[in-house]
């Protein structure tokens, strides 16, 4: 019993004895037993930054009570490092600002910080250190490696900003009347005179029927003859005259088509439209007209509604009524003819054939619709070329120049016609194209700001969802992107921990470059699919070299080292 005892006592006192010399040195040596943790490990680009957070505990009876420690982890790059801020800890009875830790019962710990990423830290560790202090005595704790490396996975992200075309008002079909020739008649009659048929309006038309005749693009839909009488005299008769030179005016028409040879000129195009008395004409003659008490005449027209009432004050004032049969109403006593036709433009065949080869010959409209059908880029580039240089050009031309020009990856020229193109009108089309070349350049908030105002197209919410990317809100991009599957589709998807969507988005994106093999093996490395990684990266490495080096420091497949031996 007294045996026992004895040792008892004596693991007291060794007990009180380590307590008592506890220091820097013992806190050195039993540093691993804190437990340290760095998360994530390997660390992750997050929005141009890479974050960590430190977790341990300092286990009770470590901390001496009047000592202090500063730590700081510390990221080593490329014969550089880059220090996160450093956090103080100190014992009960030590001078200072730092966290106190408790000596019996010790203290858990969670640290965190983020510091700007630049493309060395890829390859890189990431030490823990420490520095401690007690009374006089001050020691540099061997540096604790507590993680590896820097994984940019989302510096994958390609610029493939969605650029809006703006759209053509081409009409293929454009319709027409001809309205240039008048057969006048004599008062009270619907006899046509042959003077009439001479006249160089009616010749001119024989002529322009001819001329129609040859050209396919023309085609003739109605040929009206629209009948007056001047509004003088009875009504009915007036009615009656009306349908007359209707008649007349068509049997005029058809001896000048028979006299020309037109095969153009069917009767089954002829419409009768008799008009009878035209106070309309009458009216508008009036207005433009010399004549002293015009203005009389046409308040009379527009208070009188009734027709006899209107032609009997009319007459009344005698003076002026003997200047109207004179100068007015001759003009009345006609038969217009219109013909109304059809302008067929070029097919969507001809304008792409015109377009790429002969562009300067076609109208602004036709150019638009024209470029809208050409693949080749520099032929398209050519055909907004000549639009942007006709005088009636507007904003849409320079807005799709630049967006050739965006295809072509010619930047400079893509911004200078798409900056053109919103000066001259501020719409959605150019908002979002200037908020491509914004974001571009580095400026995500002044890019946001156009896309927003581009609001509504899927075109800008994808280009808001690159900046999501960029910006570390994963789930954000994934939202904006919608339906595109595309290379950045299935990147956002995969940062936002969804590999079985990213996998089916890259596979269904067409995309088979150098870097969509890669992205498809970090899918396959992150899925723990080794032989996916291996074949994915041959492809890729097969179709750019450079890719082969990246991927040996890629910590996505630190856990596939064998699949990275090209």
């Amino acid at each position: 019993m007294k045996k026992n005892s004895f040792y008892f006592l004596a693991a007291v006192v060794c007990a009180t004895i380590v307590v008592g010399c506890a220091n820097l040195k013992s806190m050195e040596k039993a540093a691993q037993e804190m437990g340290i943790k760095s998360n994530p490990n390997p660390l992750e680009v997050h929005g141009d930054t890479v974050a960590l957070t430190v977790t341990g505990n300092f286990p009770p009876k470590y901390f001496p009570k009047k000592a202090s420690i500063e730590a700081v982890p510390v990221l080593v790059h490329n014969g550089k490092e880059t220090r996160f801020k450093s956090t103080y800890y100190q014992g009960e009875q030590a001078v200072g600002n730092g966290t106190t830790v408790p000596f019996k019962t010790g203290k858990s710990f969670t640290y965190t910080d983020r510091i700007a990423y630049t493309p060395e830290m890829e390859s890189s560790k990431l030490e823990l250190r420490i520095h401690g202090k007690q009374g006089s005595k001050e020691a540099d704790f061997p540096a604790l490696t507590i993680g590896e490396g820097v994984i940019a996975t989302p510096y994958l992200m390609k610029n493939d900003d969605k650029c809006v075309w703006s759209k053509d008002n081409f009409v293929r079909t454009l319709s027409y009347t001809n309205d240039s020739t008048q057969i006048n008649f004599d008062y009270n009659s619907s006899t046509l005179k042959p003077a009439e048929i001479k006249q160089t309006d009616v010749v001119n038309l024989g002529k322009w029927m001819q001329s129609v005749a040859t050209n396919p693009a023309l085609v003739i839909k109605k040929i009206e003859f629209t009948s007056y009488a001047s509004p003088e005299g009875e009504m009915l008769l007036n009615d009656n005259l009306a349908n007359e030179r209707a008649e007349a005016g068509k049997k005029a028409f058809m001896d000048l088509a028979k006299k020309m040879k037109l095969t153009n000129a069917t009767e089954s195009l002829f419409t009768l439209t008799p008009k009878g008395e035209d106070w309309e004409g009458f009216r508008s003659a009036m207005e433009a007209s010399n004549i002293e008490d015009r203005n009389i005449i046409i308040n009379v027209l527009k208070m009188t509604s009734d027709l006899q009432q209107r032609e009997q004050e009319i007459k009344n004032i005698s003076k002026t009524y003997t200047e109207i049969q004179k100068d007015i109403f001759p003009s009345l006593r006609r038969c217009r003819v219109l013909v109304n036709y059809d302008l067929q433009g070029y097919s969507d065949q001809e304008l792409t054939q015109i377009g790429s080869t002969n562009p300067s010959s076609l109208k602004y409209e036709e150019l638009m619709r024209a470029g809208s059908l050409i693949d080749d880029l520099n032929k398209k580039a050519a055909v907004y070329q000549a639009a942007c240089a006709l005088t009636d050009a507007d904003y849409r031309a320079f807005n799709n120049l630049g967006c050739v020009y965006y295809m072509q990856n010619k930047m400079s020229d893509a911004k200078t016609n798409w900056n053109k193109a919103y000066s001259m009108k501020k719409c959605a089309e150019t908002a979002n194209n200037m908020g491509i070349v914004t974001r571009v350049s580095g400026d995500r908030k002044g890019a946001m700001t156009y896309f927003n105002e581009a609001a509504g197209s899927t075109e800008s919410s994808y280009n808001k969802g690159l900046i999501d990317i960029q910006n570390g809100n994963y789930s954000g991009a994934v939202s904006k992107m919608g339906s595109y599957k595309t290379f950045n589709s299935s990147l956002a998807k995969l940062l936002n921990k969804d590999n079985n969507t990213a996998k089916a988005d890259i596979d269904a994106s067409g995309d088979n470059s150098a870097l969509a093999d890669y992205l498809r093996a970090v899918i396959c490395a992150r899925n723990s699919d080794g032989a996916g990684v291996g074949s994915n990266l041959r492809n890729a490495v097969q179709k750019d070299a450079t890719l082969g080096e990246k991927a040996k420091r890629d910590l996505e497949f630190r856990n596939h080292k064998d699949q990275t031996n090209f």
